[in-house]
């Protein structure tokens, strides 16, 4: 049980004030942790107290901060950035890509628990970072860079029964254009898959690699430049869809529901064997998430 407890203190970020003494700052979601500890201690015939401290020394003030500091874990977090960096070519896409995701696991987890974040923290964000740029540039097969070009509005009627290529093995940016295009542009839309950007057929509009008609732009992924090129960027739904898009595709402000779906699509890809299936079986998720959105502003309007 004292085993116990003490991982318990520990992974909540605890900083330790002297032997058998655990602090918090007050306010952080790990707090409720104690008073648990508390009562669980007490429960075994222990004995246990949560108090608040008070602390009106400037210079006792920075010892206690001291006691949160993070700096070698990050340092050894970095190193691990560095060697998965050198390790990416030689392990390969799957289980490089699976790497990666653990590693930002880890720094989100000790980024939790980082209650005075500092220049550890950034240096390691920055690691970090160079690490994931490193693998799309390994694995994403042509992920295309952002454009300048201005995104203008389009006349819908010019797209329609028209052939559209992307690059094959579709992800969450190419799979929800596909939808989108199939569900809201081109109802009788066509998708050719590219091994490489140049096998373009020269009357199909390309989307999702340089030089393609739509592609990343500014901020913008495909999709919401397909969004805004087409007048729907307005449709809270479509919107919400896109703010998931894009904290996966190229990441920024966390997005609730990113998660899910990027778990629910990495089924998708696991069960079918063509880009064609993946992108039938990826517009029912993404017709699931459309209506689960719709539903919601609708019931937020009626209030």
């Amino acid at each position: 049980m004292r085993m116990r407890l003490w991982r318990t203190l520990k992974s909540t970020g605890c900083g330790v004030l002297r032997d058998g003494v655990y602090i918090l700052p007050a306010g952080v979601s790990q707090a409720a942790t104690l008073a648990a500890v508390e009562s669980e201690v007490k429960a075994a015939g222990g004995f246990a107290m949560t108090a608040d401290l008070n602390i009106d020394a400037p210079g006792h003030l920075v010892h206690i901060e001291k006691l949160f500091e993070r700096n070698n874990d990050y340092g050894a977090l970095v190193q691990q950035f560095i060697r998965a960096k050198g390790s990416l070519r030689r392990l390969g896409k799957r289980k490089g890509e699976t790497a990666v995701r653990r590693l930002r696991r880890s720094f989100e987890e000790l980024a939790a628990i980082d209650f005075y974040p500092g220049h550890a923290n950034r240096q390691a964000q920055e690691a970090l970072t160079a690490l994931e740029e490193e693998a799309r540039e390994l694995f994403a097969g042509g992920e295309p860079r952002r454009s300048r070009a201005r995104v203008r509005r389009l006349d819908p009627t010019k797209y329609r029964d028209r052939t559209w290529a992307t690059r094959e093995d579709p992800w969450v940016d190419r799979l929800a254009s596909a939808w989108l295009i199939k569900r809201f542009i081109d109802r009788n839309a066509r998708f050719v898959w590219l091994r490489h950007p140049r096998d373009c057929p020269t009357r199909a509009i390309g989307f999702d690699f340089d030089g393609a008609e739509f592609t990343h732009a500014g901020n913008r992924v495909t999709y919401e430049v397909l969004l805004a090129s087409f007048g729907l960027a307005d449709d809270p739904a479509l919107a919400s869809i896109g703010a998931a898009v894009r904290m996966l595709d190229i990441g920024g402000i966390p997005v609730p529901d990113a998660k899910g779906l990027e778990t629910v699509l990495r089924g998708v890809k696991q069960r079918t064997r063509s880009d064609d299936g993946a992108i039938r079986e990826a517009a029912k998720i993404f017709e699931l998430f459309y209506s689960a959105y719709a539903q919601s502003e609708s019931s937020r309007t009626s209030e």
